[in-house]
C-alpha cells in the first residue's frame, strides 16, 4: 500500500476515533480531513476549499431544506398533527391494533408533511404512548409502532434524505420524490399488514377501544372531524408534491409554498401568533444549521479523500469482490446497514456514499434505483440499537414505566420489516422506476 492509502485509512480511523471520544461529528469530519490532507499535500490541497464551501451555501436545491423544515415544524407546533392523530385514532379504534394502525397512517401523513423524524416521534409518543399503555397495549409493541411510524418521513417525500441524496448522486429532487412515493407506501402497507396479523395472533397485546367509548362519537361527528383535521394537511401535501411531480414548480418553489400553506393552516385553526412563529423559526434554524454545518465540515474530508486517491482505492477494493455489480450492491447495502448502528444518516450519506458512487457509475447502475435503496437502508439507522435516534427520541418522552429494553425489543420487528422492504425493492426495481418513467423523467 502507498503512503496516501495509509493516510486515507488513518483519516477514516481518526474520524471514528474522534467520534468515539465524544467530539461532535462535524468537527471530527473537518479535523480528520484537514490533518490528512495537510500531511499528504500541504496547504495547496485546500486552495479549492472556498469554492466548495461557496457551492454548498449557494446550492439552489438545498434551499428547499429550511423551507420544508419550517413547514413541518409549523404543523407540529400548531398542534395540527395532534388533532389529526386523535381523529384517525377514533376512526380506527374498533379494530384490534386499531390505534397502532392509526399511528402508522398518521406517520405517513406527518412524514409527507414534515419529514422530520424527531418531531414525529416526540409528538406521537407524547400523545399516544400513555394512552396505549392504559388501554392494555404491550409496551414493546406500542414503542416499536411509534418509532417506526416516525421514520416513515425519511422515505416518503418530501424528505430531507432524498433532497441531500439528489445533490450527491446528481439526480433531480423531483425524480427522487417520484421514485420514493411507491416504495414509501409499500413500506407503510407492510407495517399495516404486520399489525393486523399481530392483532389477530395476539389480541391481548393490542386490544380494541371498548364499544361504549366508541359510541360516544357519532358517525356524523367523526366525518366532520376527519374533514376538519385530516383534509387540510392532506391537501397541503398533495399540492406540494403534486406541483413537484407534475413539473409545475421546482422543489425549492414548492417548499416555499408549503411553508406558506403551513402558516395558512395554523391561521385557519386560529393558532397563529407571534409565539408560535418564534418557536417555529427557532426549530427551523436549529435543524437547518445542524444539517448545513455537517455539509460544510464534510467538504475538507471529501476533498482530502479524493485528493489522496481514495476513489481509486475504493475502486480496487470493489474489484476484489466476487459477483460484479450484484456483489458490489450487496456489499454497499451491508456496509450502510452496519454503519447505521453507529452513525447518523447525514454522515453516512456524505462520507460513505460518495466513496462508492464512481464504482456504480462505471457499472451503469440506475442511480435513481440505487438512491431509493440507500434511502430505505438509511431509514433503518433510526431504529437500530444502540444509537437509533428514533429510539432516543421516544425514550426522552416515554413514561417512567417504559424501559429502554421495551423500546429496543419493540423496534427490532420493524427493522426486519424494513429489511424485507429493501429486499422487495432489490428484486423489483420497477417499484422505484415506474412512476418517474410514467411522467417522463
Amino acid at each position: 500500500m502507498s503512503g496516501n492509502e495509509w493516510l486515507i485509512i488513518g483519516m477514516i480511523g481518526g474520524f471514528l476515533g474522534l467520534m468515539v471520544i465524544g467530539i461532535p461529528v462535524a468537527i471530527s469530519l473537518a479535523v480528520s480531513g484537514f490533518v490528512a490532507g495537510y500531511l499528504g499535500f500541504g496547504p495547496m490541497l485546500f486552495n479549492l476549499m472556498p469554492a466548495r464551501l461557496y457551492g454548498v451555501v449557494t446550492n439552489y436545491t438545498l434551499m428547499a431544506v429550511p423551507l420544508f423544515v419550517f413547514m413541518g415544524v409549523m404543523l407540529e407546533k400548531s398542534r395540527v398533527a395532534e388533532n389529526m392523530l386523535e381523529t384517525i385514532g377514533k376512526a380506527m379504534g374498533g379494530v384490534n391494533g386499531g390505534m397502532g394502525l392509526a399511528i402508522i397512517l398518521v406517520g405517513v401523513l406527518m412524514g409527507a408533511s414534515t419529514g422530520i423524524v424527531g418531531a414525529t416521534v416526540v409528538t406521537v409518543g407524547l400523545l399516544t404512548l400513555p394512552s396505549l399503555l392504559r388501554r392494555g397495549y404491550a409496551p414493546s409493541v406500542a414503542c416499536g409502532t411509534i418509532c417506526a411510524s416516525g421514520t416513515l418521513g425519511q422515505i416518503i417525500p418530501p424528505s430531507l434524505v432524498l433532497i441531500l441524496l439528489s445533490d450527491i448522486v446528481g439526480e433531480s429532487v423531483g425524480t427522487l420524490f417520484a421514485a420514493a412515493f411507491v416504495p414509501g407506501l409499500v413500506l407503510a402497507l407492510i407495517y399495516v399488514a404486520y399489525l393486523l396479523i399481530l392483532g389477530k395472533i395476539k389480541p391481548e397485546w393490542m386490544p380494541a377501544i371498548p364499544a361504549e367509548e366508541r359510541a360516544e362519537v357519532t358517525g356524523k361527528q367523526l366525518a366532520k372531524d376527519l374533514l376538519r383535521d385530516v383534509c387540510p394537511p392532506l391537501f397541503l401535501v398533495v399540492a406540494v408534491l403534486g406541483s413537484i411531480v407534475g413539473g409545475i414548480a421546482a422543489p425549492t418553489e414548492a417548499a416555499s409554498m408549503g411553508a406558506l400553506g403551513a402558516l395558512a393552516i395554523a391561521l385557519a385553526f386560529k393558532r397563529l401568533n407571534w409565539t408560535l412563529v418564534k418557536e417555529a423559526l427557532h426549530g427551523t434554524l436549529t435543524i437547518s444549521a445542524m444539517v448545513f454545518f455537517i455539509l460544510l465540515c464534510a467538504q475538507p474530508f471529501s476533498l482530502a479523500f479524493r485528493g489522496l486517491g481514495g476513489d481509486q482505492m475504493v475502486h480496487h477494493m470493489f474489484e476484489m469482490l466476487p459477483g460484479g455489480e450484484l456483489g458490489a450492491l450487496l456489499f454497499l447495502m451491508a456496509l450502510l446497514f452496519v454503519l447505521g448502528f453507529f452513525l447518523e444518516w447525514i454522515e453516512i450519506s456524505y462520507i460513505a456514499l460518495p466513496m462508492f458512487l464512481p464504482v456504480f457509475m462505471n457499472y451503469g447502475t440506475d442511480m435513481v434505483w440505487l438512491s431509493i435503496l440507500v434511502a430505505m437502508n438509511l431509514q433503518m439507522s433510526f431504529l437500530t440499537p444502540p444509537f437509533g435516534w428514533a429510539l432516543f427520541f421516544l425514550k426522552g418522552v416515554a413514561p417512567p414505566g417504559v424501559t429502554t429494553r421495551d423500546i429496543y425489543v419493540g423496534a427490532l420487528p420493524f427493522v426486519l420489516l424494513q429489511f424485507a422492504a429493501v429486499v422487495v425493492l432489490f428484486q423489483f426495481p420497477s417499484l422505484v422506476t415506474w412512476l418517474p418513467e410514467a411522467i417522463g423523467w
